[in-house]
């Protein structure tokens, strides 16, 4: 059995240790804003944080995360509040949105390592691809966001079209704490 925290909760997996994190993620907990791509390490789309490092989950183990702490795109922000989130929806960044996941999580460990990172920077960090071609838009979003976490620019999320904002917010049933049975009554 492998212990971690995944999203402030602990878990414990009884999954094979050489399962790949991504799938304990997404079919043991139901998290599946992190995305299968390629299965290689290439496409980013599986990123997740792991310890403050953006690390791509398809090519790390159970056995290698024991003991970390996972954070993954449902955890980074129930309300989209992150200065990343806001800033990829302000800058209407998303097109398809498959490769959204990682980019968030990957620009998220960025700026928490580096609070005014340069083009350069940004280029170096964010290797997440992108089959939509936002790349033009990419860096301003992360410029933008490094000035959101600075307290430099504040800006509010707006709801997406066909959700409401409380709606949004609302937990994720796999990240919910185990409810805590009733006493028994004498």
């Amino acid at each position: 059995m492998t212990s971690l925290t995944v999203n402030n909760q602990p878990v414990q997996y009884r999954l094979d240790p050489a399962t790949p994190l991504l799938f304990a993620l997404r079919d043991a907990s139901n998290l599946t804003g992190t995305k299968f791509g390629c299965g290689t390490g290439e496409c980013g789309a599986c990123t997740v944080d792991i310890d403050g490092q953006a690390v791509r989950s398809c090519r790390i183990t159970l056995a290698a995360v024991e003991g970390t702490f996972v954070t993954t795109i449902e955890g980074l922000s129930r309300d989209r509040g992150h200065p990343v989130q806001q800033a990829f929806l302000a800058s209407n960044l998303s097109q398809c949105g498959f490769c959204i996941p990682g980019m968030v999580m990957t620009a998220a460990a960025l700026i928490r390592a580096n609070r005014d990172p340069s083009d350069d920077d940004i280029r170096a960090a964010m290797t997440n691809l992108c089959r939509c071609g936002v790349y033009p838009r990419l860096l301003e979003a992360v410029r933008r966001a490094a000035r959101i976490a600075r307290g430099d620019e504040n800006i509010v999320p707006p709801a997406s079209p066909d959700i409401d904002a409380g709606d949004a917010a609302r937990a994720v049933p796999a990240l919910a704490p185990p409810a805590t049975p009733a006493p028994p009554q004498s």
